[in-house]
């Protein structure tokens, strides 16, 4: 429920009285004495989901966008007119259409974004934290990143500004979000590179080796679902009221982790790692972005001037075609790592047979222990080059040949020439 009060310009309560009577409204008027710009104030409650119809039906009888107007929470309303009132709009309540008003979804936009200082601190204290989550290995560390970053707020606003037509607002979510991720990207760069110095990370030590890093270092198509989910999250969690600090989580999960990733890539000087991760924050930025442009306009957030309304049409057709865009050339490389990732499992099962076959034709007691399959490149699709297999047998095997046979079978399999490191391991069985 909404406790609305406008301040009713002269001449316009009658206007304002007729509006309120077709609506049902049962509202109270008193006189304004404070100035001569306003003849009075009226007062009343709403549903929710009524408040942007009423709103509008002011609008027609002279309540535009210049008059002083407050609309806060109410907790509980006693009034039978209100009853009738609420079983009015309940059937549009039920359809999930008891969204806030369009003056309210902006005042929660600009709401989320904090102080820069705040914003600064919060941003950076989350990427070295991401930082600290992806070194120990530590999904719950990486989770905590997640719940302090400031990131549902700039594009929110991004998307907000544009379906409503307000420029400073959309100006202010991008210039916080690009912001964001320079800042995520640089103090996890830093933070990397200190702890690397100081040897507080153990040396030799190869963060492609650690799970929460290599997750990043090849993102696929399904990326884009979570970006997409979490922009669609965002934008409901602001019309309905849905807590935005646990879906700012969710924003934050598409973020943070590959911002640090790109920072930890950078500091250790591996290339395809800032690559991968820094395709991936790019990706997620991009679609978060037009998902909750394209699901405020299907809601049916407007201007609240309708003359404004084309030219919101035209800006949001022009910003979600560059979003499309963008994110269709980043999805090539997503759907490149797709596709490698099913030649690398498909390589890999394709090896380890023809290695167990020839196994069985050279030996029937020799095993296959163990087979490693390394790939080098930068970019997908990555080229098998060297296979390690280690086989065990009884005492007494002869494995001479062995490493050649394999060679032979595998390069036969992969189709090139491969790096071939047969290990025998002597097997004892009681």
């Amino acid at each position: 429920m909404r406790l609305v009060q406008i301040m009713i310009p002269v001449g316009k309560r009658e206007a304002v009285i007729d509006a309120l009577d077709q609506k049902g409204v049962d509202y109270v008027i008193t006189d304004e004495t404070s100035t001569r710009e306003y003849d009075a104030v009226a007062m009343f409650p709403l549903p929710t989901a009524a408040v942007e119809p009423v709103l509008e039906r002011l609008r027609e009888a002279g309540i535009d966008e210049r008059t002083y107007t407050v609309i806060t929470a109410a907790e509980t309303v006693v009034s039978r007119d209100f009853d009738t009132l609420e079983e009015q709009y309940t059937e549009e309540a039920e359809r999930g259409e008891d969204r806030i008003s369009t003056q309210e979804l902006q005042t929660k936009a600009v709401d989320l974004v904090s102080g820069i200082e705040t914003y600064v601190l919060m941003t950076v204290l989350s990427a070295v934290i991401a930082t600290a989550g992806l070194l120990l290995d530590s999904p719950a560390t990486v989770v905590g990143s997640m719940v302090i970053a400031p990131l549902i707020g700039p594009a929110m606003s991004a998307a907000v500004g544009t379906v409503v037509d307000d420029d400073d607002l959309f100006r202010r979510g991008i210039r916080l979000q690009v912001l964001g991720v320079a800042l995520a990207v640089g103090s996890a760069a830093v933070f990397a590179a200190a702890l690397r110095a100081l040897n507080l990370v153990p040396p030799g030590v190869d963060p492609l080796a650690l799970a929460e890093v290599s997750e990043r270092l090849a993102p696929n198509v399904l990326a884009l679902a979570v970006a997409l989910g979490a922009g669609v999250a965002g934008i409901v969690s602001l019309m309905t009221g849905v807590s935005a600090a646990l879906v700012g989580v969710m924003i934050a999960v598409a973020l943070i982790p590959p911002a640090a990733a790109v920072g930890i890539g950078i500091a250790f000087g591996i290339p395809r790692l800032a690559l991968g991760a820094g395709v991936l924050v790019m990706v997620n930025v991009l679609s978060i972005n037009l998902a909750a442009l394209v699901m405020l306009w299907y809601e049916g957030y407007r201007p609240q001037r309708w003359f404004r309304e084309d030219e919101a049409r035209a800006a949001l057709l022009k910003r979600a075609a560059a979003l499309v865009v963008a994110i269709a050339i980043l999805s090539m490389f997503l759907g490149g790592v797709t596709y490698d990732t099913y030649v690398e499992t498909t390589t890999e099962a394709e090896i380890r047979s023809a290695v167990g076959d020839e196994l069985a034709a050279i030996d029937g007691e020799l095993e296959l222990l163990e087979l490693q399959v390394e790939r080098s490149g930068t970019v997908p699709p990555l080229s098998t080059d060297r296979v390690i297999i280690t086989v065990g047998g009884p005492p007494g095997t002869a494995v001479d040949g062995l490493a050649a046979a394999l060679d032979t079978r595998i390069e036969a399999t992969v189709g090139h020439g491969v790096a071939v490191e047969v290990r025998f391991v002597t097997v004892e069985r009681a």
